[in-house]
Parts: structure tokens; sequence; C-alpha cells
């Protein structure tokens, strides 16, 4: 008995230790292995179709607004709406351009308005497309030099295609007033 209580604490840690060297040991793999399933539950998430809804007018056979998936082309979506009229100008748009969210594709017509004056292609046709357009093209609008044309260049490349001409504001160098000067020679998209 005597024995006991003098070794019996070293009895009760061999047990206490056998104990918990018995049971199953948590696994940090599998809790790795969770969040990394959660990882690419939110990466395919991303990589899903989105859809988008763009409104189409003008000269097409069917104008109006439509749900697209991303990725799809503003040929596919003038497909979609009928096609394009006999009076379209299919050179008012670029037929090959991505569709972005909220975009608005305006097929002009190739004749004269009534009034003898230049149809919206022609005047259109004057602007330049922001999204297109050249250092050197951007560089003839008003209150931009090459500096300020290569800055919005490198922008849109980095950054994607503006969404409308008040986009131009998030340029670095170009502010409301710079925007104002020449937001009628240009265009979106």
């Amino acid at each position: 008995m005597n024995l006991v209580k003098k070794y019996g604490w070293i009895l009760a840690i061999i047990l206490i230790a056998g104990v918990i060297y018995l049971q199953p040991p948590r696994s940090e793999t599998s809790t790795v292995v969770n969040q990394q399933s959660d990882f690419h539950k939110d990466e395919n998430e991303v990589k899903d179709p989105e859809i988008m809804k763009v409104d189409v007018k003008g000269e097409v056979v069917r104008p109006g607004v439509y749900s697209v998936q991303s990725g799809t082309r503003v040929d596919d979506v003038i497909k979609e709406a009928g096609g394009l009229t006999s009076k379209a100008d299919a050179s008012s748009v670029n037929l090959a351009q991505k569709l972005q969210d909220e975009m608005v594709i305006h097929v002009t017509s190739l004749t004269m308005n009534g009034e003898g004056s230049p149809s919206q292609t022609e005047v259109a046709s004057k602007k330049i497309s922001i999204n297109r357009a050249t250092a050197d093209e951007i560089e003839s609008l008003n209150g931009i030099g090459p500096s300020k044309a290569a800055v919005i260049v490198q922008y849109r490349e980095e950054n994607g295609p503006f969404s409308s001409v008040e986009d131009l504001v998030q340029v670095p160098g170009i502010g409301e007033k710079t925007v104002e000067a020449f937001k009628d020679k240009i265009r979106v998209p």
C-alpha cells in the first residue's frame, strides 16, 4: 500500500500519457484540405459564366435589351436581335468587340436624315472611340498631350475598356474639366 502511494503519481502520469498518445490525432491536413476546397469553390464561382444585359438599338430587326453570357461579341447579339436591316451601316459598330454589362450598341443608318444633315454614322465616325484609339488619336483631343494620351492608353490596357466617358476621370492626371473639354469628340465603345 505504501508502494502505491509512493509510486502512484508516476502511474497516473503514465496512464494520462497513454490516453493522450492513444487518442486519434487531430488532422491539420484535413483542415488545410477543407480550406483549399473552399478556395477552389470561390475560384470556380468566378469562372462561372456571368450573365450581362446589353441594349441593342438602331437598324436591327428586333431592337431591345438582351441577356448574354460574358465573352459574347457584338456580332452574336446582333444576330440574336435578328440581324441588321437593309438600311444599317455595319461599319458603325465593331462586330468583333466583346460585350460589357450595360453596354449600348447603336447601329446607325446609311441614309441621311430628312433635313439633309449628316447621318449619325457620319457624326459618329468623326468621334474617337476611346476604347480603340491609339495614343496619337487621343492626342488630337483638346487638353491632351503625348504624356496624357500615353497614360490613358496604359490605364485602358491595365483596367480594361471604359464603360462611359465619365470613367476617364479615374485616369491619373485627367480631371472633370479636361473630360468636359473633349467629351463631345469621343465615344464609348
